[in-house]
């Protein structure tokens, strides 16, 4: 059985990959009495005169909204809120199974900017955090911004910070199997969405020099004035790009020591790679497929 028909198999076979399971039990009469009626009107009462009790009267203190649109799922694209869903379960479970966090999937059928904001911030009473996931660039920076300025509960965008964070240490890892100097490496980025902004934000700010770093798109470098009307790339080409250099993603590749991969799938090849520097280090992260395979 391929992959494929192994993956299909499971999720038509379950169901999909979560379920919600009660904590307490509820045998008897006397036990459905203290988790429902009428017992359950008492720490209601509790929590209508502190609404912070929730979190201990409630599990909201351990549940996390893992929220999308679907715009922007793996690299499959604009795929809509339906089809993201698989993803979004599938990240509840990473929760529960690494953190022990309860985690629930949300998935909007709006791409409005303004009704995704609204939507989440009326869940706030019910979770205790909120993963933003697979939300279209530039879209996605506003949304992250807007919510965290207005809710008082954690809010976190998984395909910026999380991946950004994650490839970061895995470099610093990397460099000092290679023995190179991060401040010193040529860095290239690929893929101008979320991930690749922030995680090209955060190397800089971990020591890798601006302007070493050259990200791409699918129409080759970033450069000033190449997209004026998203304002996080155009401010990440005149950080890493002043004097306005062109170029294609193999071009940019000649002699660099790092590839950074969150695009599309088979668009890097082996004479590409044989290009970089010595001891190079490639991250193909282009999820499903990468952009050049081991």
């Amino acid at each position: 059985m391929s992959l494929r028909e192994e993956a299909l198999a499971l999720h038509r076979e379950n169901h999909g990959k979560i379920e919600v399971v009660s904590k307490v039990p509820v045998r008897d009469s006397r036990e459905l009495s203290l988790a429902y009626s009428p017992g359950v009107a008492e720490p209601c009462k509790e929590i209508a005169k502190d609404p912070d009790l929730s979190y201990e009267y409630t599990n909201r203190g351990n549940m996390v909204a893992v929220v999308s649109d679907g715009t922007a799922v793996l690299g499959l694209g604009d795929i809509g809120p339906e089809a993201g869903l698989p993803v979004m379960e599938g990240k509840a479970i990473l929760f529960k199974n690494f953190a022990d966090i309860d985690a629930f999937p949300i998935c909007l059928g709006t791409k409005k900017v303004d009704e995704v904001i609204q939507a989440v911030k009326w869940l706030e009473p019910t979770f205790g955090g909120i993963n933003l996931e697979d939300i279209s660039g530039p879209r996605c920076f506003e949304i992250e911004e807007k919510l965290k300025a207005a809710m008082s509960i954690p809010v976190f965008h998984d395909d910026q910070h999380g991946t950004a964070v994650v490839c970061v240490a895995a470099l610093w890892n990397a460099l000092r199997v290679v023995g190179k100097d991060i401040a010193k490496i040529k860095l290239v980025v690929n893929g101008a969405g979320a991930a690749g902004i922030s995680i090209a934000k955060l190397l800089i700010a971990s020591g890798v020099a601006p302007a070493n770093v050259s990200i791409c798109d699918r129409k080759g470098l970033l450069f000033p004035g190449m997209n004026p009307n998203n304002l996080h790339m155009e401010s990440m080409a005149r950080l890493t790009n002043s004097e306005g250099r062109r170029g294609t993603l193999a071009e940019v590749l000649t002699g660099a020591d790092v590839f950074i991969g969150v695009s599309a799938a088979n668009i890097v090849t082996a004479e590409m790679i044989k290009s970089m520097a010595p001891h190079a280090i490639i991250f193909a992260m282009a999820n499903p497929a990468p952009e050049i395979m081991p």
